[in-house]
């Protein structure tokens, strides 16, 4: 099974791509705002594999991978930052081209983005010799009070559709983390987190997963924007 991680990739990412050719979605006219953001985040996400992997705070089971490493990463590890957001991405502009009234009020967004980087302010600090959890929580605290102070009409509808790509996401990470198969793709320290599971799937990793679409959508439309 050492395609396992590479099949959960393309397959993640092939029906997203056929359909950014449908004439209604149009999701290939983003592209270039898509793959600029998707840089960017990896300029910001991959340092951090890189490191937690040299300091043990998680690493992978080769028995899922190709064996191809760039800086002690996994080919298929380089390539999840591209795919898993490029298909968290087209879901959440296709969730919105169909619903277009799918958001929340002003007040609701600014009541529930206060409480989120209160709770997560608050679980960072509390936890500061637990590096997972640590910087996880950090930056979504950081990044929650960047994007409401900016493009609070993002977060109106990201609230929502990120409950929606919740679906997917326990069932690919909860393949990476070992549900369904013998061993785990991805292990964890539990040293450096929480130790707190959603079947097998570490609570951190949710907030990881909040983090990377988010600051791939708000730099997606901070560029589109600009070319407006």
């Amino acid at each position: 099974m050492n395609y396992l991680y590479l099949l959960l990739n393309l397959g993640s990412l092939s029906i997203p791509f056929l359909f950014s050719f449908h004439p209604k979605l149009k999701f290939y006219s983003l592209w270039k705002s898509l793959f600029i953001a998707i840089f960017i985040t990896m300029l910001v996400f991959i340092p951090w594999d890189v490191i937690f992997t040299i300091n043990g705070y998680w690493g992978f089971n080769d028995t899922y991978f190709l064996g191809t490493k760039m800086f002690g990463l996994p080919l298929e590890e380089w390539l999840f930052f591209i795919c898993i957001p490029y298909a968290c991405v087209f879901n959440h502009y296709a969730l919105l081209h169909y619903f277009p009234n799918m958001k929340l009020n002003a007040d609701i967004t600014k009541r529930i983005s206060y409480f989120i980087i209160l709770v997560f302010f608050f679980i960072t600090i509390l936890n500061y010799d637990k590096w997972y959890t640590f910087i996880n929580f950090l930056l979504a605290t950081a990044l929650t009070a960047i994007v409401i102070s900016i493009n609070k009409e993002l977060l109106s509808k990201f609230y929502i559709t990120f409950l929606v790509m919740l679906i997917p996401f326990f069932i690919v990470n909860g393949i990476l983390t070992g549900s369904f198969i013998e061993n785990e793709v991805v292990w964890y320290n539990n040293n450096e987190n929480l130790s707190f599971r959603l079947f097998t799937i570490p609570i951190e990793d949710s907030i990881y997963a909040f983090s990377l679409i988010l600051m791939n959508l708000s730099i997606l439309e901070y560029l589109e924007k600009r070319k407006a």
